[in-house]
């Protein structure tokens, strides 16, 4: 199965702070570095590092030098990539002392995803392949309708969570949803995880969820089966690439045919490895390392 991203690329701005910065204050950072990043980026980072055939489709901005070069040494795809003349998107990440973070995105060069760039990107995919995106990127509605016009399984990130999204996208077009807490109460109202999966899998029946927990852990849900993992706890260094390091372990684990229960432990211990490192991309780590760590931590009992 191959598995191809329609995704943001950002060049990231992360400074180290003692704390977030308050409405009309003005702190000092007490470091700058730069990063490759957006969503999209990171999980087709995410999905190579963990042994997908992947593709990552989207806008190369000016100044992307660094982010394709990100992409290509992580072994992904890019055959099917546009260039854009805007600049490139990035973002203002704070983390604090924690290991929190906030983040500013500045969308540039993914916002310049057309309709027709996605229908030539897609002539080359069918209903054995399976697409994956996010809410960084222009167009992702039309993108959703097209996958379902061509029986094309879509896994859908719905982050950041808008007014518009809500209003505007077809939801039922979903094969897999990945969300946190934030975005399932969003998406349905609901407070309580169970509760959110219910919420979800009432109104959509055919999809497959996965809720992330935080510290709690994750839990999956479909028509049949309820399955869930613990955390694995770490010190939390920068938690920016969390979620989407959890995203393409799980499902370069599904494209492989591994069970749920394995796709959870696979993406819950990546996931681990990736907020104990400073970065989003560079944080990654590799399937090898993944096996390396097995049984050397251990998870919190499942939520």
């Amino acid at each position: 199965m191959r598995l191809l991203n329609f995704g943001s690329m950002n060049v990231d701005h992360v400074y180290q702070v003692e704390h977030f910065v308050r409405p009309g204050e003005t702190i000092s950072a007490l470091k700058l570095d730069y990063f490759c990043g957006g969503k999209g980026l990171n999980q087709s980072v995410a999905l190579a590092r963990a042994g997908a055939e992947t593709y990552h489709a989207g806008m190369l901005g000016k100044g992307s030098e660094e982010l394709e070069q990100m992409l290509v040494r992580s072994g992904v795809q890019m055959d099917y990539m546009g260039v854009s003349a805007e600049m490139t998107g990035h973002a203002v990440i704070q983390v604090d002392a924690s290991g929190q973070n906030n983040i500013i995105i500045y969308g540039g060069s993914n916002q310049a995803v057309t309709p027709a760039y996605i229908d030539s990107v897609l002539s080359h995919f069918g209903p054995e392949d399976m697409v994956l995106t996010q809410n960084e990127i222009s167009n992702i509605s039309y993108l959703a309708r097209r996958c379902g016009e061509l029986g094309i399984p879509l896994v859908f990130n719905p982050s950041p969570i808008t007014e518009g999204l809500l209003k505007e996208f077809p939801f039922e077009k979903v094969s897999i949803f990945l969300i946190n807490e934030v975005e399932g109460q969003a998406l349905t109202g609901e407070s309580e995880p169970g509760a959110i999966l219910d919420a979800l899998l009432t109104r959509w029946p055919h999809a497959r969820v996965v809720l992330t927990l935080g510290q709690r852990g994750v839990v999956y849900r479909d028509r049949e089966h309820t399955y869930s993992h613990g955390a694995y706890r770490v010190k939390a260094v920068d938690t920016t690439a969390a979620g989407d390091t959890f995203t393409g372990f799980f499902l370069a684990s599904l494209a492989r045919g591994e069970d749920i229960p394995r796709c959870l432990e696979n993406a819950s211990l990546a996931s681990a490895l990736a907020v104990s490192r400073p970065g989003a991309a560079p944080s990654i780590p590799t399937m090898a390392e993944v096996d390396a760590a097995r049984g050397t931590i251990t998870p919190s009992p499942a939520p």
